[in-house]
């Protein structure tokens, strides 16, 4: 069993105790400091500039394949706790953890901590503000910031089925952005999209170029162009 092998179970029972009365808060508290011991974003990640330029520049530069293979469910069909990337196997959904680390003025679950109530998004992308509710439509949705058919031609059509789950939900990759900035992305990489708000290029690439460092993706000359030029815009 691994390390963190235990934990949806575990995760499991203190959550369903917090929806009976008498010691519902006690369960709730538990739940809450069970679903906190697991990070949300991993040390040192995204990298700073120099070394984003550092890294881009040993990465393996060839053209896209297998490009006409790619399917969504190759990825998984569904988010998944069940993996040891970031923000795995503590008990939540990957799409409540990507909302709890992203969002402010956050309101939680009153008996499951998981859940996001409510919050407001700052779009890395565009610059609006975005409110949330659980019990309204949202603008927002979740963002593989390399998209899933980008990491597939960079080298994810050779990964096994459990490593490809893994990077559809390591919490490193997603973002919470603004739903139709998401959608007009779609799955183009660097050198065919970037941020509409400039502001956000430099660490848009710093993230882009640690993605693709953390799972040994390749890039293409015009997207390795493309970073370059990004990178270039930090300060």
């Amino acid at each position: 069993m691994g390390p963190r092998a235990w934990l949806p179970a575990a995760a499991a029972v203190l959550l369903l105790a917090g929806c009976h009365h008498g010691g519902g808060a006690s369960a709730r508290a538990s739940a809450a400091r069970f679903v906190a011991q697991v990070p949300l974003s991993s040390p040192g990640f995204p990298p700073d500039a120099a070394t984003a330029k550092d890294r881009l520049a040993r990465l393996t530069v060839e053209w896209g394949r297998n490009w006409q293979t790619y399917k969504r469910e190759n990825f998984g069909r569904y988010w998944s706790d069940d993996t040891d990337a970031v923000g795995g196997r503590n008990g939540c959904d990957t799409r409540d953890d990507v909302l709890r680390r992203d969002l402010s003025e956050l309101r939680e679950g009153d008996r499951n901590p998981c859940v996001v109530v409510s919050g407001v998004l700052h779009d890395p992308y565009t610059g609006k503000t975005l409110p949330y509710s659980y019990s309204k439509a949202s603008q927002i949705q979740t963002d593989h910031v390399v998209a899933l058919g980008a990491a597939w031609r960079g080298g994810a059509y050779a990964w096994t089925p459990q490593r490809r789950l893994a990077y559809a939900n390591d919490l490193d990759v997603l973002l919470a952005v603004d739903k139709q900035t998401n959608q007009d992305k779609g799955s183009r990489t660097a050198d065919r999209w970037q941020p509409p708000r400039a502001e956000y290029r430099c660490e848009y690439a710093r993230r882009y170029v640690g993605i693709k460092v953390k799972y040994g993706l390749s890039v293409t000359p015009p997207e390795k162009t493309a970073l370059t030029g990004m990178l270039a815009t930090c300060r």
